[in-house]
């Protein structure tokens, strides 16, 4: 499949004389795809019932008449305020009891029946009149499932919704109190009806209890995308994508993916590196206008993984954005540089957010394509620049990965349902490994926790997995790579309960975590061979080989033949060594590659970016020899393997 570029568009926010012209432009530019209509249910339907979707005809007609392909959103992210006068309790509600109002959007709880009716009937009015329309060519569900903290509710809806949940669950309530350890401060329960959602305790909730509001809350958000890509395929052949969001993780992507063609997610590095890292100032000014050289890869390699292998970004940040703390300008030639890092992890299409900047509103600060004037804004040149690029690229792909990552969303909400220390986290726990690997010049795939088959790796690592799946464990039997395991691996039951025999408990290592501690993040435990555990430690006891010790005797690392240990959140400089231990074992080349430089291997060839704002020497970079001696800022350069 070719890769190709694309664009968000509006037409309900400018006067249609100059759609045409848009659209022109669009395709000089050398797009392909045009996302429309996710944000255009009042226009779609101004009176209950009363539908005008006359202009909606029209603007995909010119759009496709100029030879552009439309992505047509379902509106369900903006229902209108009239279905606030039809539905006045479909609100969710927030941890404190408090209403998520109308104003914005999102404004509605997963768990509402009436407003879940109210999604499948403008869906399928959509299906059924642009199902078979031939400038159609694909699909996507509502948008940005969980943005602005909305997949949890704690509304009547939501609790109805989840005493249903548990019954099918448990069945007998008994069962449900011994899973759960009710008897633990005399929260038995007599009946479902008894159970509330766990928001408002004096204290914290019981853990179990939480979790399964987590999981419970996670099968809404399936449920609800399943209602629209079920009568979407009803009616259009034509493949289905939701745009997931970066280090989002309240509800199991795998299992929304389960019912795509193609996932897909918002890249917007310079946002997330000023709202969601965990790097210091320092680091921030470092990569202010370039983003996090690790964090946009880790999502491609994710949402790669949740999409079977097919995957978009059908927002790349094209500009300033107007929702960080801090919004600067992306440094010259970032945008090319995002978008050929996509295409290098695999994407398929990468879509701009979006084509002009909007005068009004919310986003009036975000950038786009195109200025509130129609003059090009600096990122129009970078598109038009890897659109004429694309043109001699390889399909779109990606090469087999040596190196396997397990990424658990059941662990996210475990940890942080029962941290036992303020800075566990486990994305950042995951994510961390993952800046390694990349450091050391690998390409990593993401896995399921029930990942079934680890044949095609030479090496896979599970930080922080909640608890062991059959499927995983009987592929860890046969795995003949070298598998990285802990902290915290395996270390619950599925119940969220200490399981006996002490973890990790697993087949062909004798090691037992015999007790955990957390560490103030000025007191880091050092290690004998260099760096230290932050955060969290853990006691090893056990007969396998012990390869790293902390300065204090105690056991850091261990191993029994291909299985490892490690007993500790290791630091960038632990991590570091620890990755390169197993990564000899299971005799993978790597790289030393300097912070700002990072590799990709794709489609026969080998891609190389340039993070730092300055030019960097290549001199002497074992395995950079062909991309001869120096790179530019935020350059992107390609060698045949």
């Amino acid at each position: 499949m070719k890769r190709a570029l694309g664009v968000c568009y509006y037409p309900e926010h400018w006067p249609e004389e100059i759609w045409a012209e848009d659209a022109v432009r669009m395709a000089e530019t050398g797009l392909t795809w045009v996302r429309i209509g996710e944000f255009a249910w009042s226009r779609m339907e101004p009176v209950p019932g009363t539908l005008d979707l006359d202009w909606l005809d029209r603007a995909i007609e010119i759009l496709g008449q100029a030879g552009l392909k439309v992505v047509m959103g379902t509106p369900t992210a903006t229902p209108p305020r009239w279905m606030l006068e039809r539905h006045p309790d479909m609100l969710a509600l927030d941890a404190e009891g408090r209403p998520r109002g109308f104003g914005s959007r999102r404004h509605y709880c997963f768990s509402h029946e009436g407003y879940r009716e109210e999604s499948a009937r403008i869906t399928r009015i959509l299906a059924e009149r642009y199902g078979q329309n031939p400038h159609v060519a694909a699909w996507q569900t509502d948008n940005e499932f969980g943005c602005h903290d909305t997949t949890y509710s704690y509304s009547d809806a939501a609790r109805a919704g989840f005493r249903n949940w548990l019954s099918d669950r448990y069945g007998q309530i008994d069962n449900l109190n011994k899973a759960w350890g009710n008897v633990f401060w005399s929260m038995e329960y007599r009946t479902y009806g008894e159970i509330d959602v766990p928001n408002l305790t004096v204290t914290e909730p019981n853990p179990a209890h939480v979790l399964d509001f987590k999981r419970f809350s996670s099968d809404q958000v399936v449920a609800f995308n399943r209602i629209q890509t079920e009568i979407i395929r009803a009616h259009s052949a034509a493949p289905i994508i939701h745009n997931f969001m970066g280090r989002t993780v309240e509800f199991d992507h795998f299992a929304v993916g389960e019912d795509l063609d193609i996932a897909s997610w918002d890249s917007y590095p310079l946002g997330f590196l000023d709202l969601r890292s965990d790097e210091g100032d320092a680091w921030k000014r470092r990569y202010m206008r370039q983003g996090d050289p690790d964090f946009q890869a880790f999502h491609h390699d994710l949402y790669r993984a949740t999409g079977k292998g097919r995957w978009w970004i059908m927002e790349q940040q094209p500009g300033p954005v107007n929702w960080a703390p801090h919004n600067p300008a992306p440094l010259k030639g970032m945008p090319r540089l995002w978008a050929w890092e996509a295409f290098a992890h695999g994407a398929e299409t990468v879509c701009y957010f979006r084509w002009r900047q909007a005068p009004y509103a919310q986003e009036q600060m975000h950038a786009g394509l195109l200025r509130p004037d129609s003059a090009p804004a600096p990122a129009l040149a970078d598109a038009a620049q890897v659109a004429r690029e694309l043109q001699d690229a390889p399909e779109a792909g990606c090469a087999d990965a040596p190196v396997g990552l397990v990424f658990d969303y059941e662990a996210a909400w475990a940890w942080a349902t029962q941290p036992q220390s303020i800075e566990f986290d486990y994305f950042r726990l995951v994510f961390e490994t993952y800046r390694a690997l990349r450091r050391a010049g690998l390409s990593v795939d993401i896995l399921p926790p029930d990942v079934a088959d680890l044949s095609a790796y030479k090496m896979v690592a599970a930080p922080g997995m909640l608890h062991w799946r059959p499927a995983f464990l009987d592929a860890l039997a046969t795995f003949e790579g070298q598998a990285l395991l802990g902290p915290r691996t395996g270390s619950k039951t599925a119940e969220m309960s200490i399981p006996v025999p002490l973890p990790p408990a697993l087949p062909g290592i004798d090691v037992t975590v015999s007790r955990v501690e957390s560490l103030r993040p000025d007191a880091p435990v050092a290690l004998a061979d260099g760096g230290a555990f932050r955060f969290w430690r853990e006691e090893l006891e056990g007969t396998a080989e012990v390869v790293e010790r902390a300065e204090d005797g105690l056991p850091a690392l261990m191993r029994s033949g291909n299985l490892w240990y490690c007993g500790g959140w290791a630091d960038p400089d632990a991590m570091r060594r620890i990755v390169g231990r197993v990564t000899d074992a299971a005799g993978l080349q790597t790289l030393d590659l300097p912070e700002g430089l990072r590799i990709r291997d794709s489609g026969g060839r080998r891609y190389l970016f340039n993070y730092e704002a300055s030019t960097q020497s290549l001199s002497g970079i074992a395995g950079l020899d062909g991309f001869g001696t120096e790179i530019a800022p935020a350059g992107v350069a390609w060698t045949d393997l």
